[in-house]
């Protein structure tokens, strides 16, 4: 009987599974993730405070002082990149100051102001008088300088005179186109407004229910 040679083949071992190189990523602690949400709510209120003092601010109508241009409840874009009066302080506080920012309204300009002794009550208003004018309202009509102005925003003509006055430097005197109901620079309560107290320009009117009439004034609606 003949041998018969019988070739075993062996298999090679099987490989180790290789080590990945990749670590598994640590799950976060309930204080990391609690670190982690009051950085990011800081941040948003830091900028939120950023923009509504130096960038724009919406402000709501309250009142048909500025009536038919402005009318009660409609939400204003007010700016102060062109020009405003903004908080330095403790944000939501009264602790800290006012600065003024960029240049200086010009006649005409609907804006948003305080009013002295009003605290920071914000108040809506046209400006008719700069630094140095005197202003005076005869005949149901506004001459500044002397010069007759028509004022097309008015819904009515003006039935109280008033002046002439002379707007004092560094103030501006400013009137509700509503005139003949308008809490304004008019009242000995009031009088011409700091600059340091007006908030800024009103460009633009973000929601109404009835059709603004900013356009009449150049003003985006």
């Amino acid at each position: 009987m003949s041998d018969i040679e019988i070739e075993v083949k062996q298999s090679a071992p099987a490989e180790a599974p290789k080590a990945s190189n990749k670590k598994d990523k640590p799950k976060k602690t309930l204080k990391q993730e609690l670190t982690e949400w009051i950085v990011t709510l800081l941040v948003a209120v830091v900028i939120a405070f950023v923009v509504r003092s130096f960038i724009f601010e919406p402000v709501r109508v309250d009142g048909d002082s500025m009536y038919p241009t402005l009318h009660h409840g409609e939400i204003m874009y007010v700016s102060k990149t062109a020009y405003g009066s903004s908080f330095f302080g403790i944000p939501f506080t009264n602790i800290g100051t006012y600065f003024n920012v960029g240049g200086n309204p010009e006649r005409f300009d609907v804006v948003v102001c305080r009013f002295p002794d009003r605290g920071n009550t914000n108040f809506v208003k046209r400006v008719v008088g700069l630094p140095g004018d005197t202003v005076q309202i005869t005949g149901g009509h506004l001459y500044v300088n002397g010069v007759k102005y028509e004022e097309k925003f008015l819904h009515e003509r003006m039935i109280s005179e008033f002046g002439p006055v002379t707007v004092p430097e560094g103030y501006y005197f400013c009137m509700g186109d509503n005139r003949n109901n308008s809490n304004d620079s008019r009242s000995y309560r009031v009088g011409p407004i700091p600059r340091d107290m007006i908030v800024g320009r009103v460009e633009a009117v973000l929601w109404h229910d009835i059709p603004s009439t900013l356009e009449d004034a150049n003003m985006k609606d």
